[in-house]
């Protein structure tokens, strides 16, 4: 095993536990991607995997990454949700990558089938171990492995699913690493309410599984409020606000096969408020809307990631000043505007910048009813900043 020297500037990172060695910081050493090496900054040291591609070069486990190194860290990563079956919940994360001490394996539960995704070439080795781990301890039906790699740098979970695909599975594919493979749907539960979750072709693993906390907080404010719900998916915000008592939600995305979605996951949950699609271009529409005087209770605002990487993230702040001014011109004095940001490379403290910024922009005074983030199933180390990927701001319109 190499031993390889890094920067003493990077000393504390080491130390502190931070899962990531940028390219820029790793000596040329002529290693292959799967490469276990140790790496020493001053008197830290740790243990990681080489990933030839990508601006992250290593991924660090601490430890030497040994077989039972990865079982003991798959059982705690599974008795931190112990607890979430029983509060309705046969859908959620079991393994968040760098926030479990995995890094760049995320896998998610849906029912009695699991969903992997490697998020680095390098570790591709531990997948079956990681496989075997979590089907046997939750005598789970099977796991597999959603292919190919997703090649991004917001953190164990991505806020886009691009990139290339690794051996012998396409970009949507799926691969059993541990007994059988998934049907293209499974009806899964979330706080009760049900959902059909696609592991084949949706998003992520299947659902957004990392805003449930989040839906369910809009759940409870949504009484008896108009909703507008913009990009609206499969209609998760949508679900849980009719559930809550929402007396009408129009559900907005640019994809038909979304709303299509986000209809049949509402008549799978009995509610009394009305609800309807519309397919529309988001960024056009708003301003349209707000000149046309249309006024909601509650507007959701959920866009996807708009950045790839740091280069982006002015564009991507723009594009939130925007969307934020003219979603807040839609709500009604004393509604509410649920904003959140996927986007990786712009902070929590900028998002809020660009919300205060876009709210003298739509000449409203607002307040902040909650500030959250990740489900508690989406853990993230206290040395990792960069793993706080989602931000998720509740205003009150004044």
């Amino acid at each position: 095993m190499r031993t390889l020297a890094l920067p003493a500037s990077l000393e504390a990172a080491l130390r502190s536990g931070h899962p990531w060695v940028y390219r820029n910081h790793l000596p040329e050493a002529g290693l292959r991607t799967g490469d276990v090496v140790r790496v020493e900054a001053g008197n830290a040291a740790a243990y990681g995997v080489y990933d030839g591609a990508g601006s992250i070069a290593l991924r660090l486990f601490g430890e030497r990454p040994t077989r039972e190194l990865i079982a003991e860290r798959v059982a705690a990563a599974l008795a931190l949700r112990a607890g979430l079956p029983a509060a309705g919940n046969d859908a959620y994360r079991l393994i968040n990558g760098e926030g479990d001490f995995l890094p760049g394996i995320v896998c998610d539960r849906y029912g009695r089938f699991a969903v992997m995704k490697a998020y680095a070439a390098g570790v591709e080795r531990f997948l079956t171990d990681v496989a075997r781990e979590v089907g046997a301890r939750l005598r789970l039906k099977g796991v597999a492995l959603r292919g190919g790699l997703a090649d991004d740098e917001e953190d164990a979970e991505a806020g886009d699913e691009r990139g290339a695909s690794g051996p012998g599975r396409g970009a949507h594919g799926l691969t059993a690493l541990w007994g059988e493979l998934p049907p293209p749907e499974l009806t899964v539960t979330e706080n009760g309410l049900r959902f059909v979750a696609d592991p084949w072709r949706g998003q992520k693993t299947g659902l957004f599984l990392d805003q449930r906390d989040n839906r369910q907080l809009v759940r409870r404010l949504a009484a008896g409020r108009r909703v507008l719900n913009l990009f609206a998916y499969n209609g998760g915000f949508s679900v849980y606000a009719l559930a809550g008592g929402a007396e009408a939600v129009v559900s907005v995305d640019v994809s038909r096969p979304a709303l299509e979605a986000a209809e049949r996951n509402v008549a799978l949950n009995p509610a009394s408020g009305e609800h309807s699609a519309l397919a529309a271009d988001i960024f056009e529409a708003l301003p349209r809307w707000a000149q046309q005087e249309q006024r909601y209770d509650m507007v959701v605002l959920d866009p996807p990631s708009l950045a790839n990487n740091a280069t982006q993230r002015r564009r991507a702040q723009r594009a939130y000043l925007r969307l934020n001014r003219d979603a807040l011109r839609l709500v009604e004095p004393g509604g509410l505007l649920v904003t959140a940001s996927c986007t990786a490379q712009v902070a929590p403290e900028q998002f809020r910048e660009v919300v205060a910024e876009a709210s003298r922009a739509a000449g409203v005074r607002v307040q902040i009813v909650a500030d959250q983030g990740h489900a508690l199933d989406h853990p993230v180390p206290l040395s990792f900043p960069e793993g706080r990927y989602l931000k998720f701001l509740v205003l009150r319109v004044l």
